[in-house]
């Protein structure tokens, strides 16, 4: 069995820690005026599989158009876009994410993470909780996203 694309928990978690962080750098850019666009391609290729095969993507806040599996409506997913009922979940923006909760499946070149965003907005106190799974995927060394589902947890 060939393990140089196992995937190990350290390796996971920094991952997360990149997503949280590139979600609240795009909003960060969005609030200053700066390219935020850029910010969210780019946060896009780092993050989801969609240059290596199909990525299923189910985000938070959607309705009409259910799904976003591919790069474009994923974008338009984070920082509004094409898809009318899209707002910009990243540039709502978020001051601060919070993991809570999460529980890890490794095996081999595959993982599988659920767990609660615990988001909080600029300017507020009024926190979100956005329960998530992931199923994570590696390639040339770097983890990225394969299926993305969530849903807010209604308080």
């Amino acid at each position: 069995m060939d393990r140089s694309n196992s995937i190990n928990l350290n390796e996971v978690e920094d991952f997360l820690h990149s997503w949280k962080k590139g979600i609240i750098d795009i909003g960060t850019l969005f609030h200053e005026n700066n390219d935020y666009k850029a910010e969210a391609r780019s946060f896009i290729e780092k993050h989801y599989a969609f240059d290596i095969g199909d990525v299923l993507f189910k985000p938070t806040y959607t309705n009409e158009v259910v799904f976003r599996n591919n790069p474009e409506d994923a974008l338009s997913y984070f920082i509004s876009g094409d898809i009318s009922e899209d707002s910009g979940f990243a540039i709502k923006p978020w001051e601060d994410i919070k993991l809570l909760e999460v529980n890890y499946i490794l095996e081999d070149n595959l993982c599988a993470v659920m767990g609660i965003l615990n988001l909080r907005p600029f300017n507020s106190e009024n926190k979100t909780n956005i329960a998530f799974t992931f199923i994570l995927v590696k390639d040339n060394h770097e983890l990225k996203i394969k299926v993305h589902h969530s849903s807010e947890i209604k308080q």
